[in-house]
């Protein structure tokens, strides 16, 4: 089983603790709210209040055990945000996520021994525009160069057969999947018709994706 530690029980932190206690991980969580640890005692395995800033405490806890530590500290402090992930790193803790606020924020991280730097509200806010933006992209995700979406089916689409739309020649993109009502079609096949109310899943560069996407 996998062994997470969260410091930082605020909305972020708590939000990555419980979604890892439900994916079945064995989750420490770790605050200096008193309120904030008793409520995530409901939803982890072990929840502790104590200052990750201190070196004593760190050794107690034994985070170099632990496969990840996620530092979710928050913008409260980034003092602490800092001083915890340098901290983590000279314990020996072996992967070290941080939440960062700024571009600054994320470099020093970086810079000190965060592995992974992540910052929740700018993520969020690219999502909103991008969602905004492109109304008709339900969800995306960047890989590298290219683009995973999911893209509600032109109507132009609908009653047709993928062999007849040649969809990869025509907008530069993949079909991996079709998801229909709860039903999700991996690798559908080229004879497979396109119904109102579907959503494609699709691979493609930023560019192509927003094409086949403006159809709709």
């Amino acid at each position: 089983m996998s062994e997470f530690a969260v410091v930082g029980l605020g909305q972020f932190g708590m939000s990555v603790a419980r979604h890892l206690a439900r994916q079945g991980a064995s989750v420490l969580a770790v605050d200096l709210n008193q309120e904030l640890v008793d409520n995530a005692a409901t939803e982890v395995d072990v929840a502790i209040r104590a200052d990750a800033t201190d070196e004593r405490t760190l050794e107690e806890l034994q985070l170099e055990t632990m496969g990840c530590v996620v530092v979710a500290i928050g913008a409260h402090s980034i003092e602490a945000s800092i001083l915890t992930t340098a901290l983590m790193k000279q314990v020996g803790v072996p992967r070290i996520v941080s939440r960062a606020i700024s571009d600054l924020h994320a470099r020093i991280l970086r810079t000190i021994g965060a592995d992974e730097v992540v910052n929740p509200e700018e993520q969020m806010g690219k999502r909103l525009a991008l969602r905004l933006a492109e109304p008709s992209i339900i969800e995306q995700v960047e890989l590298g160069d290219s683009q995973l979406a999911e893209v509600e089916a032109p109507e132009s689409f609908v009653g047709k057969t993928l062999i007849e739309l040649d969809i990869r020649n025509k907008y530069g993109v993949s079909v991996m999947a079709i998801q229909r009502g709860e039903t999700v079609m991996a690798s559908p096949r080229a004879i497979e018709k396109i119904l109102s109310g579907d959503i494609l899943v699709v691979v493609g560069s930023v560019d192509s994706v927003r094409r086949i996407a403006a159809l709709a």
